[in-house]
């Protein structure tokens, strides 16, 4: 996404007077304990439209080796025309940034996703085609790349349905009562470990990859998850968090196959409580044993848990399930479809049959008739040939509506009753059949 030297030659569409730049995070070139004046200012203009604190110059240099791990493109606009006693102009107004990792589409293998995050555009400078600008762009240049799909997690809900995406996995916010310690239905198994911080930072990825591997949903994470896990950053704060304790869960062979970050909220918090930050498992079994070992903490009444499963086992675990309280479901993965044959080629699916789609884009991107066939749960789609397709069933269905299938874990029937699909009942039932038949998507990755 642009050119590592920070220029971007394009026309700037209707962002008048503005000077847009892509570039990876740096080094200052004369002292490497630095991050360069460039990435230290897109940090700030982040972190003025996240409202969170200004950060420490010291701690930079963490963030600056994470992105670089992460392989993130950094996007800034800069106003160079800014008034007198203005902040500094070097401060970018409007920030974007990309990275890819792998997402879990059921098919035979992981399907590299287009990732955009870091989002903002200064209220100074907004109705100027910023964001209209960087994400038509960029999702151009991704297309072009070879990513069939780009995804985002949205801070507001009402932004991105105008790019296409569509919201695809969801998580709920949890609360266990612990008094007393929890009860399991089935026996324990294998054995728990309090983790040295220092091993777990090396052993989290290999733990989540094999929850990937396995589960319908998932996305690759980034380097802040590995550091959040053993304490050393607090959040998106490259600070320590000392707080915070993790476990280890190894199974009957004596290898590890889940891990739990959590931290406690303090006495004064009534009842005590215990949030879970993190809880990764490789297997079902891991996932059971990982929540019995927190519900045994002394001196703990509650747990708490922001990312748990929509259809969530753990409730059937447990002896008495009305230890268990949703409190809320929120949306975490919204999906741009951007090359829809690439992209329905390579989901696995959960039924057999062909239905042709007619998507519609605006942007241009994903916009066709499509013919997809499906056997034995492996799909087949290319542009509809004028005549092939007589007889088949059909849909028509909006890029976004399409986004938000492509896991299943809305319906086609829901998405019809909303407007985003148009067909015939025999077609929504084909499409719930292929598409939404199989596990709920499960995705605990933000970025």
């Amino acid at each position: 996404m642009g050119t590592d030297n920070g220029t971007n030659n394009g026309a700037n569409n209707g962002a008048v007077g503005l000077r847009f730049a892509s570039f990876p995070a740096g080094y200052d070139s004369a002292d490497h304990s630095k991050a360069d004046e460039r990435t230290v200012r897109w940090f700030d203009a982040v972190n003025l439209g996240f409202h969170e604190d200004r950060s420490i110059p010291e701690r930079f240099p963490a963030q600056v080796d994470g992105y670089l791990r992460d392989g993130r493109i950094l996007t800034a606009v800069y106003d160079d025309d800014m008034p007198e006693y203005a902040w500094d102009p070097a401060v970018p107004v409007a920030t974007y940034g990309t990275m890819v990792n792998d997402l879990n589409v059921g098919g035979r293998e992981l399907l590299p996703a287009h990732l955009v995050t870091a989002v903002t555009v200064r209220p100074t400078h907004r109705r100027r085609g910023i964001l209209r600008q960087m994400i038509t762009s960029d999702l151009a240049r991704a297309k072009a790349a070879g990513l069939a799909l780009a995804a985002l997690t949205a801070s507001e809900a009402t932004i991105y349905g105008r790019f296409g995406f569509g919201a695809a996995t969801s998580t709920a916010r949890v609360e266990l009562d612990t008094r007393g310690g929890l009860e399991f239905s089935a026996p324990p198994r294998g054995s728990i470990a309090v983790a040295d911080p220092d091993k777990i930072l090396a052993l989290a990825p290999e733990l989540f990859r094999a929850h990937l591997e396995r589960t319908f949903g998932a996305l690759g994470r980034q380097h802040a998850y590995a550091m959040r896990a053993a304490g050393k950053w607090n959040g998106e704060n490259t600070e320590p968090d000392r707080a915070v304790r993790s476990v280890l869960r190894f199974n009957a062979e004596g290898l590890p196959d889940g891990y739990a970050a959590y931290k406690s909220l303090g006495w004064r918090n009534e009842p005590h409580t215990m949030k879970v930050i993190d809880l990764v498992a490789a297997s079902d079994e891991a996932y059971r044993e990982l929540w019995r070992y927190l519900g045994s903490i002394d001196l703990v009444d509650r747990l708490t848990y922001a990312e748990a499963p929509v259809e969530d086992p753990l409730p059937w675990m447990l002896a008495d399930r009305r230890r268990y309280t949703v409190k809320d479901i929120e949306d975490v993965l919204w999906l741009r479809i951007l090359d829809a044959p690439a992209a329905l080629a390579a989901r696995g699916y959960f039924g057999d049959g062909a239905v042709v789609l007619h998507v519609t884009d605006p942007m241009g991107l994903a916009d066709g008739t499509f013919l997809l066939k499906v056997r034995d749960g492996v799909g087949t789609c290319a542009p509809a040939e004028p005549g092939e397709d007589a007889g088949t069933l059909r849909a028509e269905l909006t890029v976004a509506a399409l986004g938000s299938l492509y896991l299943g874990a809305v319906s086609a029937r829901t998405l019809a009753a909303a407007g985003g699909v148009r067909a015939q009942d025999d077609a929504l039932s084909l499409l719930d059949s292929l598409f939404a038949a199989g596990p709920a998507p499960y995705c605990s990755t933000h970025f």
